[in-house]
């Protein structure tokens, strides 16, 4: 039940992905989604299938557009940047997050280096080093906005 359900995600996040609906496509998609899921779904679903699980996986689909919006504001940050080369102060900024779960970790470390102005460079005995272009953007990842809305996706922190 859990790889079908997974395969059932990945197949239609190719469908939308693609925007082709011909036999070959389509049979791409069903191939490479039976792959993911039959090597990988215990990615998703790490504990089985269970209502927290389901509670996961839709909030982390809830996570997306914020994500989405993060990556937008920061990409208008760099835009400014380039215009006010002053501003710009690298430097790296290290933490070490509350999240214990690993995927929670992982999507952590992906999303800071999808946002544009970071780049987790390494995560060393539980500690990140993230290199920030600039004190708002250091400042922005100190606050752990992006850590706690992670560790509501996974339940971390609640008690239910």
């Amino acid at each position: 039940m859990q790889r079908l359900a997974v395969f059932a995600i990945l197949l239609a996040f190719w469908i939308v992905c693609s925007g082709y609906f011909d036999a070959l496509h389509l049979g791409f998609g069903v191939l490479c989604a039976a792959l993911v899921a039959a090597w990988s779904a215990d990615l998703l679903f790490p504990l089985g299938p269970s209502p927290g699980g389901w509670v996961t996986a839709w909030r982390g689909l809830a996570y997306l557009p914020w994500l989405l919006y993060e990556i937008v504001v920061a990409n208008l940050h760099v835009v400014h940047l380039v215009l006010n080369p002053r501003e710009i102060r690298p430097q790296i900024v290290r933490f070490r997050p509350r999240l214990r779960n690993d995927l929670a970790l992982v999507l952590l470390a992906n999303s800071i280096t999808l946002t544009p102005g970071t780049v987790t460079m390494d995560i060393e005995d539980g500690e990140f080093w993230v290199h920030a272009v600039s004190d708002k953007v250091a400042r922005d990842l100190r606050d752990g906005d992006m850590e706690r809305r992670i560790a509501h996706i996974f339940l971390e922190g609640e008690s239910g």
